[in-house]
Formats: structure tokens, C-alpha cells, sequence
């Protein structure tokens, strides 16, 4: 019996596309009949398993069955060539065996196998079996599209937050500069910076609990409260007003049990004097031209959590040659392969040794953590500022 194609394509929705590979014609027109009585089956054989592949890849089955022992080609060898080519590595596989054989069973499985069935059973376990795993299959194809649109919206939503982070902030005595890399499923992290009357220059990152455009969105929404004329410059100038507003503006009980970590300061150049005041974030770390270390620590709760909390504000006075990093956990709780967490002290021992030595200490830290967790993906994002005083 030749090889036939009887079917419309395998996209067809909700049709059961089988594909039989079995060298013995008699196999191929007994499962032909038996596939003929179902209106939505469609039929395929292929006699020559060299051609199977290939054939695989054309008619597109969303059920394969195969049989193991045929001339030219090991049937345990096939089913490795059906996983190693990407149009059908996923299709199930169900293998055809003369006989019960644990041995040949187990192998079948590991190779990459779905099912097992000694030819032919009765034709209501075939029929059975063949919209079990067809079923399986185009729901696995669903799913996979649906997480191809989230990615795709995710990375959308990634772009949309890099575009609005502000341009390097490059004068002869300040120079700031950030660097925002989001997770695949994309979080709330957000910063910036801008200019205050006096002289004065703001600074903040957020970070939004968990996952997703929810955060992202919330995490845009107090960048606006802080950039487009939200608060008064009088609030904005000062750092525990800043926080106290922001906690009032954005109750967790109010947007879905979101809630946030947070640092701001407000630099005023003439005399150096940093001001902040932190919600729950990690604190900034300053690092001086003769290698001391200085944490500016984040004393307030998270915002959002605690109505009517009242922030508090620090001040310090920054030297020449002082460099400041504020960043997000997701550069601190890092995933190491063998599944420990990179530790906070591990960071800070890190950065006392490593940053002052390198000529972009933001390039290194991110080659750093990336080498560390063995991955350039992060699974959280990563915010990153710097505040150089040349």
C-alpha cells in the first residue's frame, strides 16, 4: 500500500492527525479502517521510517504512532530523531511492540515516548488513547502560544519602562547614570531622577511586589506622582514628605495588595548634602576614593502597608571622588546553580573589593551576577543607579 495523505492540515481545529510509521501495509490499512469510522480523524502512513521525519514535518499529526522494529532504521533510534528535530519534538509519540518488554518499555520512555501499546489492542483502546494524547497535544500548543503573547506583552512592557528611565545626568561635579535589565516575567521597578530649584537634584528608586504589568504599571504610576507634578516642589524637596505622601497615595488596599520598597534622596550640589529617607529598600552603599564603605541604611516600612506611617530623613555630606549605588534586590538575591541564594553580605563584600577597581563598576557588577547564577536572564529585575562626584 502506498503512502497516503487523506487530511487537511493538522491546524485544523480539533482534529485528531495521525500519523502511522510501520513498514508492514496490513498494520496501515487495519488502523486506516479503524480511523475511517471517526469524522474527525485524519490518516496518514508512512511505510519507509527514513521518510517519516519528514513526513512528520510536512502533514504537522498531532499524534504519532510507530512502530520499533523495521528495516534500515532502529525504531528506539527514530523516536530520538523525532526530539532532536524541532517541528516535532513535542508531537506525542506512541510506540507499536509485537510484544510486552519492561526493558524495551523503559527504553522507549527515556528515548522521548509518550505511550506504549503491543499491536493492535481493540480499536475502542486505540481510538481511546489516540484523542487522549491528540487532546493533550493541541493544549500544550495553546499553552505555548498564550505564554509566547505574555512574553511578547512582557517584553513590550519592558521596552515601554527603559523608555521612559532619564538620559545620563553629566556635569563637571555630578554624574549620574542608571541601568534597568527586567526579568522574564518582568517586575516594578522603576527610577529616575530630576532637577529642584536650588540646586538641588532628586533620586529615587521603587521596586513593586511581584511579577507581571500589574506591578510595572503601578511602578510608572508613582514614577508620574514624583516626575509630572505630582507632590509640590516643597514635598519634593524633602525626602520624608516624599515618602509619607507616597504611602498615603498608594494603599496596598487600593491596588490588589501591591506594595512597594522605595529610597529617595535629594542631593544639594553646592554643598554636597544628601537627604533620604527609604521605604523597606536595600540600603544605598557610598564608596570613597580611600576604600571606605559607607551603607545608608532604609529605615521606614514598605509603602503602602502601614497607614499614616511617618518616614523619616538622614542627611550626610558626600566627598569629592565619593561614588553611591542604589539598586534593586534583584542585583543583591541572586540564584546560585547549586541552589543557594547569594547573600547580602557576599554583595557588600563583593562591592568593597571589586567596584572601586574597574573603570564601569555597573558593566562589572552585572558580568559579575550573571556569571554567578550561570544565566544572563535575571529572575527578578534589575535597577541599578550610580551618583559620581568627580
Amino acid at each position: 500500500m502506498s503512502d497516503t495523505f487523506l487530511s487537511t492540515s493538522s491546524e485544523a481545529a480539533g482534529r485528531v492527525v495521525v500519523l502511522l510509521v510501520d513498514d508492514q501495509p496490513i498494520i496501515g490499512e487495519a488502523l486506516r479502517r479503524i480511523c475511517a469510522a471517526q469524522p474527525d480523524f485524519d490518516y496518514h502512513f508512512c511505510s519507509d521510517p527514513l521518510k517519516a521525519v519528514a513526513m512528520a514535518t510536512q502533514i504537522e499529526p498531532t499524534v504519532i504512532l510507530q512502530d520499533l522494529v523495521m528495516p534500515g532504521i532502529d525504531g528506539l533510534d527514530l523516536v530520538l530523531h523525532y526530539r532532536q528535530n524541532a517541528p516535532t519534538k513535542l508531537i506525542p509519540l506512541v510506540v507499536l511492540s509485537s510484544k510486552e518488554e519492561a526493558t524495551t518499555k523503559a527504553e522507549a520512555f527515556a528515548r522521548g515516548a509518550n505511550d506504549y501499546m503491543v499491536k493492535l489492542p481493540d480499536p475502542l483502546e486505540i481510538i481511546a488513547r489516540l484523542r487522549y494524547h491528540s487532546r493533550g497535544y493541541r493544549a500544550l500548543l495553546e499553552r505555548n502560544e498564550a505564554f509566547r503573547l505574555l512574553k511578547n506583552e512582557l517584553d513590550q512592557a519592558g521596552d515601554y519602562v527603559k523608555s521612559l528611565l532619564p538620559p545620563t545626568l553629566d556635569y563637571a561635579d555630578l554624574k549620574i547614570r542608571g541601568s534597568f535589565i527586567p526579568s522574564a516575567q518582568l517586575g516594578g521597578d522603576f527610577f529616575g531622577w530630576r532637577e529642584l530649584p536650588g540646586d538641588n537634584v532628586a533620586i529615587f528608586l521603587i521596586d513593586v511586589c511581584g511579577h507581571g504589568v500589574g506591578p510595572a504599571l503601578l511602578s510608572v504610576s508613582v514614577s508620574n506622582a514624583l516626575h509630572a507634578g505630582g507632590f509640590e516642589e516643597s514635598v519634593l524637596l524633602t525626602p520624608a514628605k516624599v515618602m509619607t505622601r507616597l504611602n498615603a497615595a498608594f494603599p496596598m488596599s487600593n491596588h490588589r495588595g501591591m506594595y512597594f520598597t522605595g529610597w529617595y534622596a535629594v542631593l544639594h550640589r553646592p554643598t554636597r548634602t544628601l537627604t533620604w529617607a527609604g521605604a523597606g529598600h536595600p540600603p544605598a552603599l557610598v564608596i570613597r576614593r580611600n576604600g571606605d564603605f559607607i551603607e545608608l541604611d532604609s529605615l521606614g516600612t514598605p509603602v503602602g502597608i502601614v497607614p499614616e506611617f511617618d518616614y523619616e530623613q538622614t542627611s550626610i555630606t558626600l566627598e569629592v571622588g565619593d561614588r553611591m549605588y542604589i539598586y534593586s534586590d534583584g542585583i543583591v538575591e541572586i540564584p546560585k546553580p547549586d541552589g543557594t541564594v547569594w547573600s547580602y553580605s557576599e554583595f557588600l563584600a563583593f562591592a568593597q573589593t571589586d567596584l572601586m577597581k574597574v573603570a564601569d563598576p555597573i558593566a562589572r557588577m552585572l558580568e559579575y551576577t550573571r556569571g554567578l547564577q550561570g544565566s544572563d536572564q535575571y529572575t527578578d529585575d534589575v535597577s541599578l543607579i550610580e551618583l559620581a562626584l568627580p
